[in-house]
């Protein structure tokens, strides 16, 4: 029997067949196979089609199958892994009544800004251990002020794996961790939000009905299954935002334990044990897939926009055009470390959380035309995105986490030799890498939740590191000294 994963991200949408039994994944898809469209109306905004999501992974799960050359009906359960903080709104019928606000959307930064100080930040930050800022349920706020006419429709609110999960059920259920990270749980009632909610005029009667994260969230419709050639019933008995699923991928459960991932956005994730937050937060504490009333596991959550986008942003116009990302990284590699002099702050996909909201474009200082060129422009931009890194991580490190290692998967930034090299230098932390992906996780994800599993050990013993990247001493003075100069030149632009 076989376990399926599905991850719903912004740039594709990916699926994987995980043998129950080994453990191995047997079959992988991703669609579309190129980068999906964001719409951006007016500058700040993001936007996606939530029906595309849902085509995109058909095509993906019809995908995988074929690859992994089995009958659907031998799934025995699904999981699921999306993109985070999106806000999905649909009516009775179950119709989705406009695009999806997604989490790199600004918009709705001035009504969180405003919650946060009118319901008090001493209040917002112990109860709800973040500022509302640009989450969820600002977004909300948003379309209540500005699109009165949809408010009114709304019958439920989703995240979207929620929303995927209703395609897949026909029921739309939540769980604690997403509620926490659209910013409506209370840490301390362990309930949902009765100031937040009461502050921004929001029903209780919008928010789904709350299922555990690992645990039965619904069965297959006759429908979806016949259309995918799987079996009426099939549970879906896991569901997380990609960070936390992230983690849960590569094993981190436990307080002191951190993964990254640095795909189109960057993420550095630690599981904290006991109640703790940012007192501007910079960074994020919601509720880990494994928490509980009776057992504390947070997830403190560093975000950076502007990652993955940004180093494929200089493949498409400023390296030599039909180059691949590895000749990409064999450009940036002719330069030196620190480039020489040319610094990138890599801040131009939305507000930055870690910046304080504090609007940020992408920027390039220290431009010598007669010195530089396209290898220090592609180098410049990963180690740009390598210090911002450190940047969020030296914030951790005041919270009392201690980061020594980091736990990854052997994808998308991390696939680059000068990433690699620059954040283990930098930040001192040996770097672990694992052969895994968010789909492979929410597929384990899945067997735990079905009992499959009896443990998350026992689901992850298959769990295959790659390699190893420890701190290069003579290097890590170098790449230290340029984050020095890195970090002069952004708090020069903020401030």
């Amino acid at each position: 029997m076989y376990l399926l994963g599905c991850d719903i991200g912004s740039s594709s949408i990916k699926a994987s067949i995980v043998d129950q039994e080994s453990g191995l994944t047997v079959g992988a898809d991703f669609y579309p196979k190129e980068e999906a469209a964001i719409y951006a109306v007016r500058p700040g905004w993001a936007e996606q089609d939530p029906e595309n999501w849902w085509n995109n992974l058909k095509v993906a799960i019809q995908g995988a199958m074929t690859k992994a050359g089995i009958d659907g009906r031998e799934i025995s359960a699904i999981g699921i892994s999306y993109q985070m903080h999106g806000l999905v709104v649909v009516d009775k019928k179950k119709q989705v009544l406009r695009p999806s606000i997604i989490w790199c959307d600004s918009r709705a930064v001035p009504y969180g800004d405003r919650a946060f100080h009118v319901i008090g930040e001493k209040e917002c930050l112990s109860h709800l251990l973040n500022s509302p800022g640009n989450f969820t349920a600002a977004k909300l706020a948003w379309i209540k002020e500005n699109e009165p006419r949809i408010f009114e429709n709304i019958d439920k609110i989703m995240l979207p794996g929620d929303y995927i999960g209703m395609r897949l059920t026909g029921d739309i259920v939540t769980t604690v961790s997403g509620l926490s990270e659209g910013i409506f749980w209370d840490f301390k009632k362990n309930a949902l939000s009765a100031e937040l909610m009461n502050y921004f005029g929001f029903s209780d009667s919008l928010i789904p009905e709350i299922r555990p994260a690992f645990g039965l969230q619904g069965e297959l419709l006759e429908s979806v299954a016949a259309e995918l050639g799987m079996k009426k019933g099939t549970p879906v008995t896991y569901r997380a935002g990609d960070q936390p699923n992230n983690a849960l991928s590569l094993n981190v459960l436990n307080p002191g334990e951190i993964a990254a991932t640095g795909g189109t956005s960057g993420v550095v994730y630690g599981v904290n044990g006991k109640v703790s937050y940012d007192h501007l937060s910079r960074v994020n504490t919601f509720a880990h897939v494994n928490h509980s009333e009776e057992q504390t596991r947070l997830g403190v959550l560093l975000c950076i926009n502007g990652v993955g986008i940004l180093n494929s942003w200089v493949k498409r116009n400023v390296a030599p055009e039909g180059i691949s990302y590895n000749e990409l990284n064999e450009l940036a590699m002719k330069a030196p470390i620190g480039s020489a002099g040319l610094s990138i702050l890599p801040f131009g996909n939305g507000v930055e959380r870690m910046l304080q909201n504090k609007p940020a474009d992408c920027s390039i200082h220290g431009l010598n035309f007669n010195i530089h060129d396209k290898s220090h422009v592609a180098r410049a931009a990963q180690e740009g995105i390598v210090f911002s890194f450190k940047y969020g991580m030296d914030i951790m490190n005041e919270m009392g986490m201690n980061i020594n290692v980091i736990r990854t998967g052997y994808a998308n930034m991390f696939l680059s030799p000068i990433f690699r090299e620059a954040l283990a230098g930098v930040t001192g932390a040996v770097i672990e890498l694992y052969d895994t992906n968010g789909a492979d996780g929410a597929a384990k994800g899945a067997g735990i939740g079905a009992g499959i599993y009896h443990s998350p050990e026992e689901a992850f013993s298959s769990l295959k590191k790659i390699d190893v990247v420890e701190p290069d001493g003579f290097k890590a003075n170098d790449y230290c000294g340029a984050f020095e100069v890195w970090k002069e030149r952004l708090e020069k632009e903020i401030n």
